[in-house]
């Protein structure tokens, strides 16, 4: 994209021009601009096939240097995969416990949403906390729709 005429509405700009005369000078250059890209794009797809194909047949040690370098760049792909799936893994604590914490202070029985640290339903009276079943009085894990003992539909 980086090479793309039109700064990266290259995509954009080939839709459009259907509606423009496909004999327009601009058209063409663009059109040409565009089969150049796609071309330099399938050349670098292979050209990455091809070393796939060096490295099984050849081993990996016999390109030196670029053996080297590709060894540093293989292990700091590592690093940061494993920064990112711990990322990941933070983020989804994070929501889960502020989806949590949003299901504690929301009422069981009225399904009204209450402060943080209310112990009591502002609506109804309601203790708040421990998640039961409004019907059969069962404990509820936080965001259960139904019920897991009589199967009620639980207020959201």
């Amino acid at each position: 994209m980086g090479n793309d005429l039109f700064g990266g509405l290259g995509g954009l700009m080939k839709g459009l021009s259907n509606l423009i005369p496909q004999d327009d000078p601009a058209v063409k250059m663009m059109n040409a601009h565009t089969q150049v890209n796609d071309l330099k794009k399938q050349e670098k797809e292979l050209y990455a096939e091809i070393g796939v194909m060096a490295i099984e047949r050849y081993g990996l040690e016999s390109f030196g240097e670029a053996a080297d370098r590709l060894k540093l760049i293989q292990s700091n792909l590592a690093m940061a995969t494993r920064e990112l799936d711990s990322q990941k893994a933070e983020k989804e604590a994070k929501e889960k416990a502020q989806q949590e914490a949003a299901a504690a202070a929301r009422c069981p029985s009225c399904g009204s949403d209450n402060p943080e640290g209310t112990k009591f339903c502002q609506e109804c009276g309601t203790k708040l906390g421990a998640a039961h079943c409004t019907s059969c009085g069962a404990a509820l894990a936080p965001g259960s729709r139904f019920c897991g003992e009589c199967g009620a539909r639980q207020p959201e």
